[in-house]
């Protein structure tokens, strides 16, 4: 439906996209994955057709968008990162604007409101004003507007940042739906891996503006299938416990998260008694210690050395 080849966009001397490849089957959630300043939003606002590539193509049904990027943008929503509401508008008149814009009937927007309305859980509050709404109200009625023209394809820009448990809860939810019920292609983009695992068929990973893992999850996965996870929780925990695990041999990275340890070992080793041994060695009083197979989280800490969220 859509790909990419060899995308690169420079600004001054700061190579944001070098080099990205990607597809987009119909049908899919495809999530591109990595930290703040990976280059997700360039590539999106790339082949969203907002921002030329400094090379490279983008062929949506194998006509290239960057000489015709109207071909695209009548079939295409965009969720973008930050929030494009106009505050002061209640929600009804928020998607009124927007309709106008997409140039929808006044027979079809209405039917199309009242669609959208309801799929975002805000009929209720149509005719509040944007403004009084939380943070997460606002992220659903950001969703709605891409929805209005019935789009064959969605991208989405991080639509859970900075939003509450239950409101993110809400969105994944309405976003498996879209792709169940409407059979709506969806390119998402996050740094939470936990989201990836609950939506996406397939992954790309990016960091410093490349594709450095690309895949479905079980793939992902398997870049260490020869490894495992430890997960040590402490009560109290001394620096040298962490100093002494970090330069034992046989582990491959550590991520310390406040009273929670990742390690990742060799399969073949029974890391367990050296855990307790350390812990007895340096003060340190153990909660649990918990062997799981490695997490997509685990991967991306393996391939960049440091965890999704720096």
């Amino acid at each position: 439906m859509l790909e990419a080849l060899d995308l690169k966009k420079q600004f001054m001397k700061t190579k944001a996209v070098d080099g990205v490849n990607l597809f987009i089957e119909q049908g899919e959630i495809v999530g591109l994955l990595g930290p703040n300043g990976a280059g997700k939003s360039t590539t999106i606002s790339i082949i969203s057709s907002l921002l030329s590539p400094t090379s490279g193509d983008v062929r949506f049904f194998n006509e290239s968008i960057i000489k015709q990027p109207q071909y695209l943008r009548k079939h295409l929503g965009v969720v973008p990162q930050e929030i494009a509401l106009y505050e002061n508008l209640t929600a009804m008149e928020n998607l009124q604007f927007f309709g106008k814009i997409y140039r929808l009937s006044s027979d079809v927007m209405s039917t199309k409101i009242k669609e959208v309305l309801e799929i975002i859980g805000l009929q209720e509050k149509q005719h509040d004003l944007v403004k009084t709404f939380s943070g997460g109200m606002k992220r659903r009625l950001n969703i709605g507007v891409a929805l209005l023209h019935e789009p064959k394809l969605i991208f989405m820009d991080e639509p859970t940042v900075g939003i509450d448990p239950q409101s993110r809860k809400y969105i994944l939810d309405t976003v498996k739906r879209l792709n169940r019920e409407q059979n709506l292609t969806i390119l998402y983009t996050s740094h939470y891996m936990e989201e990836a695992e609950y939506l996406c068929d397939r992954i790309y990973i990016m960091d410093q503006g490349h594709i450095i893992a690309s895949g479905n999850k079980n793939e992902i996965k398997g870049i260490l299938s020869a490894e495992q996870t430890v997960v040590i929780e402490v009560e109290t925990m001394e620096e040298t416990f962490l100093n002494t695990l970090k330069d034992h041999p046989s582990v491959r990275q550590i991520d310390n998260q406040d009273k929670s340890v990742s390690v990742i070992v060799p399969r073949e080793i029974d890391f367990f008694q050296t855990i307790i041994n350390i812990a007895n060695e340096n003060g340190t009083i153990l909660k649990s210690v918990q062997i799981q197979p490695p997490s997509l989280e685990d991967v991306f800490l393996h391939l960049t050395g440091k965890g999704l969220r720096d």
